[in-house]
């Protein structure tokens, strides 16, 4: 977990980036000191907190709780709100921040608060997005490609009776790592993203090699119908050698990397028909 003071209006709200969940988390105090201007946030937070659990609201049960530097300098027990629960906090505060304060939590989450769903959840609305966004054509029909593609991989994985969280992020990472050398959350860190996705921010080759590893996957699942998870697990590392081998050599070809630090905001969006952006 990962500390960090930031700044809305010359005021210090303290934060916390959890890698393993991919989470900014808030200070609540904080949060309502700010909407409420003013100096005891804490007193507000504790009679707003005893009306919500009166209330039976979720958002006190689902409360989390991390140290944070307080006032005297010391680390406290606080309570803090991940993105979504401190969306659904801002909304029992009446306060004229309450809307700069959504859009300022947007930037620092880089969540937009106009799209509640998730764009590859709907094909058009990806690419109008995606398009809206600056990406090529042609990298919008790679990433397209790809989210079908992954959909039929874990379609698979659910008719074999994997579950969704642990077992899925697990049989990832190892496609991941194998055609990459690198686990997703290496990966990311590679191309110095924070809560930003993956594959939005692949070059086409990069794209096209994942889709080859979970493509592979899928097609060695169906043909040798493995029961334990150990077998998936043997499973997804022969799909990923797949793409591997074609990684390797494409490089030795071309003698260049395949896998690289460039990212959306690093010029990837720009709209050019360039193999590689």
């Amino acid at each position: 977990m990962k500390a960090s003071i930031k700044i809305f209006e010359e005021k210090k709200v303290r934060t916390a980036w959890d890698e393993e969940r991919e989470e900014w988390y808030f200070s609540i105090v904080d949060v309502v000191s700010i909407l409420t201007e003013s100096a005891d946030g804490r007193k507000y937070w504790n009679k707003l907190k005893q009306r919500l659990r009166e209330e039976g609201n979720e958002l006190v049960t689902n409360c989390h709780h991390l140290k944070m530097l307080a006032p005297d300098g010391k680390m406290r027990l606080t309570d803090v709100a991940d993105t979504e629960e401190l969306f659904r906090l801002i909304q029992s505060v009446p306060s004229p921040k309450a809307e700069p304060f959504k859009l300022w939590i947007a930037k620092v989450a880089k969540e937009r608060l106009d799209q509640l769903q998730d764009p590859e959840l709907s094909i058009e609305q990806a690419m109008a997005d995606y398009k809206r966004l600056g990406y090529s054509d042609n990298w919008i029909n790679q990433r397209l490609k790809s989210i079908e593609i992954r959909k039929e991989l874990t379609d698979e994985w659910k008719t074999k009776g994997l579950q969704e969280g642990v077992q899925f992020a697990t049989l990832t990472d190892i496609i991941y790592q194998t055609w990459s050398d690198k686990t997703a959350k290496e990966y990311k860190k590679f191309k110095g993203l924070k809560k930003e996705s993956l594959r939005d921010n692949m070059t086409n080759t990069e794209l096209v090699l994942s889709m080859l590893a979970e493509l592979s996957t899928k097609q060695i699942s169906e043909a040798n119908n493995p029961e334990s998870f150990s077998e998936h697990s043997q499973v997804a590392q022969q799909g990923g050698e797949v793409a591997r081998n074609a990684r390797l050599e494409l490089e030795v070809k071309t003698g260049k990397k395949v896998v690289t630090p460039l990212n959306a905001k690093q010029g990837l969006m720009l709209n050019r028909n360039n193999e590689n952006t």
